[in-house]
């Protein structure tokens, strides 16, 4: 351990004697590169030093923001589909809603998980690891991405029949999923050039290229199905088109702006542990997702059983709760990064003390958005789903009523979980979301067919209760947490 810190330290000695240079201009006959170091300033934080609060909400608004344009791909789908296509085409997109939050949900896990690593090495200075980890960061990528495709492309119309989608929007469905599924590399190239990004502190830059490519992806959805006829695979091929736009300007970015995350070809060595820590955190936290949006798969089945009006009225309310609850997702993201980089830098009091202030912002939101969806709830369906019908409206705002009654216990869940992962741990969030999963299926099987859409709407609230109660139970009990929880109260 002491020969680690002081290699760290030494290694940390040179960088800030190049940098010196740099700034000097004697390193290099480089203008640009004050610059450059310049702007990392301003759009990197450091999460281990100064004020909790304002670093978190600092670098949590980022997030926020840039998970708006994120959800934006797909709600302009529904959107524009709804509006120029008609109600069987939007339900046939709705029909594949969760399976694309599983597929995406996979991606941006996997990228956060190997991003804690990486704030590791980060936060303890060391560059040297750090450089090794992004360029194993890219070859399982590249792996996943292939498993995901080849997987997807032969077993996406099965799971469609698997699902109960109605035939006649079944092949709509296909034509839609099957193309994103295609794409699935894209999605985590970007999500995995934001999560590098987010490891070091900067959760801004991702951000601007993502509202830019969410913009031409909302031109593209116009354009291929107003201009060329395309149908509802022109609403996925716009989605991949403009991820890969925002991918391609996030790794230009940060190769011209962040260039020590750049591993040179020494950095792609074989390091069994190195792959093993990054492979187990980014498959514990891609799993956790995917195996949470599983658990909304196979309620999808019990909705598609319900016909098409309730499934329209479901896509349209789980755009809102998307919408709604990316408060909660942001901050639990800054803290992953947060406890990470806290935790390498071992200051345990400022990981507890973070956590509290981050869980009390997150039950703001959630009281504050409560009251929203409860008057707002009927004209923001109208709005994202384009129709008049008052059996989808009323349905799809009492889903979104009755869920945020809930929220507080969700935003508990997120920011434990979350933690949880910043501190390394990688089988408690995993056996939550395998619990999660459990009650999804318990709801389908036992209370969806004698309760109908109100056992839909309960099944995960009901859920998030539970979770929030485990783990805070395993967060309290853990061996770090232990000494200071007597800060988070």
């Amino acid at each position: 351990m002491f020969s680690f810190k002081r290699n760290s330290f030494s290694i940390f000695k040179k960088m800030k004697s190049l940098k010196r240079k740099f700034l000097q201009g004697t390193f290099l006959n480089f203008p640009k590169r004050a610059s450059i170091i310049s702007l990392m300033k301003k759009t990197a934080i450091n999460l281990t030093d100064g004020p909790i609060l304002r670093s978190i909400i600092t670098f949590a608004i980022p997030i926020v923001i840039s998970n708006i344009f994120q959800q934006l791909y797909n709600t302009a789908d529904i959107m524009i589909v709804g509006r120029f296509l008609g109600q069987d085409a939007l339900a046939a997109v709705g029909a594949t809603a969760a399976i694309f939050e599983l597929i995406v949900g996979f991606a941006l896990g996997v990228g956060n998980g190997m991003g804690v690593i990486i704030a590791r090495y980060y936060g303890a200075n060391n560059h040297r690891l750090l450089k090794r980890a992004v360029s194993a960061t890219i070859v399982i990528g590249a792996v996943l991405s292939l498993l995901v495709a080849l997987g997807g492309t032969f077993g996406m119309y099965p799971l469609l029949e698997f699902l109960g989608t109605p035939a006649s929007i079944i092949d709509q469905s296909y034509a839609y999923i099957s193309i994103i599924v295609l794409g699935i590399a894209v999605t985590f190239a970007y999500n995995l050039c934001a999560g590098l990004l987010r490891a070091v502190g900067d959760s801004q830059a991702a951000l601007y290229f993502l509202i830019f490519s969410a913009v031409v992806n909302i031109f593209l959805d116009i354009l291929l199905i107003t201009t060329f006829n395309m149908g509802v695979e022109a609403a996925a091929i716009a989605t991949i088109i403009a991820q890969g736009i925002s991918a391609v300007l996030c790794f230009i970015y940060i190769k011209k702006r962040a260039s020590f995350l750049i591993p040179a070809k020494s950095d792609f060595v074989r390091d069994d542990e190195l792959y093993l820590d990054l492979i187990s955190q980014g498959l514990a936290m891609g799993l956790m997702s995917s195996i949470v949006s599983l658990g909304s798969v196979m309620l999808q089945s019990s909705i598609n059983a319900l016909g098409p009006v309730i499934i329209s009225a479901q896509t349209s309310a789980r755009r809102i709760f998307a919408f709604s609850t990316l408060p909660f997702a942001a901050i639990a993201a800054a803290m992953t990064t947060f406890t990470s980089q806290n935790f390498g830098a071992n200051k345990v009091h400022r990981i507890a003390k973070g956590i509290r202030q981050g869980s009390l912002l997150a039950f703001g939101w959630a009281i504050l958005v409560c009251i929203i969806l409860f008057f707002a709830s009927p004209f923001l369906n109208e709005l994202v789903s384009g129709s008049s019908d008052p059996l989808l409206l009323d349905n799809a705002a009492l889903y979104n009523r009755i869920g945020s009654l809930f929220y507080v216990p969700l935003a508990l869940l997120l920011i434990l979980r979350n933690s949880l992962q910043g501190l390394g741990q990688k089988v408690t969030p995993l056996v939550s979301s395998f619990i999660e999963l459990a009650g999804k299926v318990l709801f389908v099987v036992f209370v969806i067919p004698q309760a109908g859409y109100l056992g839909v709407i309960f099944a995960e609230p009901i859920i998030w209760c539970l979770m929030a109660i485990y783990l805070s139970y395993a967060f309290l009990r853990h061996p770090l947490i232990k000494e200071v929880r007597h800060e988070i109260f």
